[in-house]
């Protein structure tokens, strides 16, 4: 848009010249287009009230300026129109070096109402054309802004926090206004076209700051620097140079891409906010469904998704990827199960996902989840598998998150990486279901005698014999005392001692064939004698599970199987066991990690010791560390 500074550079034969108000605003005050009337027209009709607003007005023809009376009263009257129009000044005919070309009451007023005067010696010929020429101008600027917001607009990412929209507008700036653009914040870039932006317009946002003040150099890129966010505390701002001025329609752009920028920078700081605090209450409410504070984790999950843990069973799958992949895959899952699933980050292991599926009905066993799951992971890479349990109790996540564990570990060595079923990876699902259902029921049969004994016992043993007793009555919601008692009751009734790891491992496992994993005996099996527990796990499938844990361990260069037998022999104390082996307790328990690590079992859990317990007389053959008894059980052997 042309100004009352620039329409005398770019038309110099209009001879314009400044005889009040030569200001830099004044300068800069935009012409929308020339209104041309004669003295006779303005002295016959008066002010015109047809005026548009930001007009440049140019009286022609000779005016006798010096008299006194009609003129300078119209002209008066046509100053104050102006002021109200916005008009841009007042140009008159006047010959070169023109003493007085107003009269002093019309400067006067002219000085009031802060509107320029002018001269001009060109002729009106000269003049004829200006007015189509601004408007042709002002065609061509508003058809180039509207071409570019509507190409902004189309830049306008469909969701605001896509982490690819800011390059996309950086980029869209670069080649429409041939600069270089750069979206930063103090501690990091957030956007750069063209790559090398950063580097330059650093140096040159520094010689502008130098040279301030300073008549612009030909070589010197001119730069922007606009705030995205001006009236809050965020620093981010978009910077762009190049080596042509701006002009203000290239400005009005500017702004308007910062507006969008700015939009979007905002986006992505809620969106990370939001993805921060349900991640953590993501990871919350796993936690308390593996410390089976299942009511707990329901509690933490309903405002941000509703109803999600409400079924009372649920299958645990487990993704393992390589660990530069991994948020990337657990978007990828989160984005294709989240609405139906607890999908989180193993915070234990960086190259893990953790997924628990709720079973809403007795004929979803997951199929769907997991069909999508050996879907995505097939484009993880080669070294990405899957593995998953069957379908569990919520209170039994943890025994899931166990049996998907050993499925995932199967799974990495299947060509198709994928290892799901229900019920089938791990000890208990690999024992002969009949034979280890009967052999459960004859083992607790002196329990179940008494129908009341008994449902009291089922209820209380599996939390008992698994956490110290005042754990086990916090998740009971009863008093410590009273699983004491019950405990208490159910080791003289099964001739037990409960404080042998061994003893806890036998009853917990027969508690769990007989209470989780209903199965009919077969025909003629009542009438004979309980299998021992040692022939159930002679399986080969068995020896295949026992092999998989052992075989990393037997890899490790210290004697790790030497502790572990000795920790379990003093019913997994840490101070005798290290005075058995001559070994300080801090190089024992280092040893008890290296072994959580290796066979991917927490050795704190009663079915992590389990099955280290059985995979260590399985795979090793050692006929000490585990006999049979007479009631069916067995008994740790130092």
């Amino acid at each position: 848009m042309p100004t009352l500074g620039s329409l005398p550079n770019d038309k110099p034969e209009l001879r314009l010249t400044f005889v009040w108000n030569n200001s830099k605003r004044a300068r800069a005050m935009e012409i929308s287009g020339v209104v041309t009337m004669a003295p006779e027209q303005l002295l016959e009709d008066g002010v015109p009230g047809n005026l548009p607003d930001g007009s440049l007005v140019l009286i022609t023809g000779a005016v006798p300026f010096r008299l006194r009376g009609r003129i300078t009263t119209v002209l008066e009257k046509l100053l104050q129109h102006m002021r109200q129009k916005g008009s841009s000044g007042l140009v008159v005919n006047a010959v070169p070096d023109a003493r007085q070309p107003f009269p002093q009451p019309v400067v006067d007023q002219a000085m009031r109402l802060d509107v320029p005067l002018l001269t001009t010696a060109a002729p009106a010929e000269i003049w004829e054309g200006v007015h189509e020429e601004i408007q042709q101008f002002r065609l061509r600027l508003a058809e180039r802004r509207a071409s570019h917001l509507s190409s902004l607009v189309q830049e306008l990412p469909a969701q605001l926090a896509d982490s690819r929209a800011m390059q996309r507008i950086a980029d869209w700036l670069a080649r429409v206004l041939d600069v270089q653009v750069l979206v930063s914040e103090p501690e990091r870039v957030l956007a750069a076209s063209p790559t090398t932006a950063a580097e330059q317009l650093a140096q040159a946002i520094i010689q502008q700051s130098v040279d301030t003040g300073l008549p612009d150099a030909p070589c010197r890129p001119h730069t922007q620097l606009i705030p995205l966010a001006p009236t809050s505390a965020v620093d981010t701002v978009l910077a762009v140079a190049r080596r042509s001025p701006f002009d203000d329609a290239d400005l009005l752009l500017l702004r308007h891409a910062a507006k969008l920028l700015g939009l979007v920078d905002q986006a992505h700081r809620e969106y990370r906010a939001a993805s921060d605090a349900s991640r953590a209450v993501r990871n919350a409410a796993f936690e308390l469904l593996l410390d089976g504070e299942v009511a707990k984790a329901r509690r933490v999950m309903t405002n941000l998704v509703p109803g999600l843990l409400e079924p009372d069973t649920a299958r645990v799958f487990v993704v393992e990827t390589e660990q530069a992949y991994r948020d990337t895959a657990l978007r990828r899952c989160t984005a294709a199960i989240g609405h139906g699933a607890l999908v989180v980050p193993d915070l234990k292991r960086a190259r893990r996902i953790l997924i628990v599926h709720p079973i809403r009905s007795e004929e979803d066993n997951g199929a769907a989840v997991s069909a999508e799951l050996t879907h995505l992971v097939g484009t993880f890479g080669t070294n990405s598998s899957l593995g998953g349990s069957g379908v569990y109790s919520m209170t039994l996540l943890t025994d899931a998150l166990h049996e998907a564990i050993t499925a995932q570990s199967f799974a990495a060595l299947q060509p198709d990486a994928v290892a799901l079923s229900v019920h089938g990876s791990d000890l208990v699902s690999l024992l002969p279901q009949s034979e280890a259902h009967f052999w459960a029921r004859h083992l607790l049969s002196p329990l179940m005698r008494d129908e009341a004994q008994w449902e009291s016992l089922r209820e209380t043993l599996p939390a008992a014999l698994a956490y110290p007793y005042t754990v086990a009555a916090r998740r009971l919601h009863l008093h410590r005392n009273t699983v004491m008692r019950r405990v208490r009751t159910a080791a003289e009734v099964l001739h037990m001692d409960f404080g042998r790891v061994g003893d806890r491992i036998v009853v917990a496992l027969a508690l769990e064939m007989v209470t989780q994993r209903e199965t009919a005996d077969p025909p003629g099996l009542a009438d004979s004698d309980p299998p021992s527990l040692a022939r159930l796990l002679a399986p080969p499938q068995i020896h295949a599970w026992a092999q998989t844990l052992v075989r990393p361990v037997q890899a490790d260069r210290r004697n790790l199987l030497a502790t572990a037998r000795a920790w379990l022999a003093f019913d997994t104390h840490v101070e005798p066991a290290s005075r058995a082996l001559g070994l300080s307790e801090v190089t024992v328990r280092s040893h008890l990690r290296a072994l959580e690590h290796h066979m991917q079992r927490d050795l704190s859990t009663l079915s992590g010791a389990r099955d280290l317990h059985v995979a260590l007389h399985v795979a090793t053959g050692n006929p000490g560390l585990l006999t049979d008894r007479p009631d069916g059980g067995l008994r740790v052997v130092a």
